[in-house]
């Protein structure tokens, strides 16, 4: 598996956002108010990929009081991280294109609170996919010392 790439998700982000903004000239009427869950949701999700890259990273690099992983514990980690990434980027596609759609209605109350909800979700899901780069950076394996040494040596000569 190969490390996400972050200009593969910001033109996700910036595809997804022109869609949506299409689709939602014509269509927003005909849509329901959005709900403001999906930003404590993205967030939580965030708040614990951060939190198990912390662990995970301390654990492969083998600090103190804890214990070794497992390598398949490992590859699942860094498989949540890229499948987070991927998935939090059209999320913030999706809402981005919402707030750009509704920007210049901002003078009726509906379109209004669905901006700053759509906004919101985007800012949260940018929060998810910084948390996903950390959970898949996290699952890294660090180099071999004696690696890293000839390397420096190397560098010098």
């Amino acid at each position: 598996m190969r490390p996400t790439r972050p200009l593969f998700l910001v033109a996700l982000v910036v595809v997804l956002a022109l869609i949506s903004w299409a689709v939602l000239r014509t269509a927003y009427v005909s849509l329901p108010p959005l709900p403001w869950t999906a930003v404590p949701t993205l967030l939580l999700l965030a708040l614990g990929e951060g939190f198990t890259g912390v662990n995970v990273l301390r654990r492969i690099r083998r600090k103190p009081n804890t214990r070794p992983v497992e390598p398949l514990v490992v590859a699942r980690m860094a498989a949540l991280g890229k499948a987070s990434a991927h998935a939090a980027a059209v999320l913030a596609g999706i809402f981005a294109g919402f707030a750009a759609s509704l920007g210049d209605s901002l003078d009726k109350p509906t379109p209004r609170d669905d901006f700053f909800v759509s906004g919101g979700t985007f800012l949260a899901a940018v929060v998810l996919v910084g948390a996903a780069f950390f959970l898949e950076y996290s699952c890294r394996v660090p180099k071999d010392p004696d690696e890293q040494e000839r390397n420096r040596g190397a560098s010098h000569a």
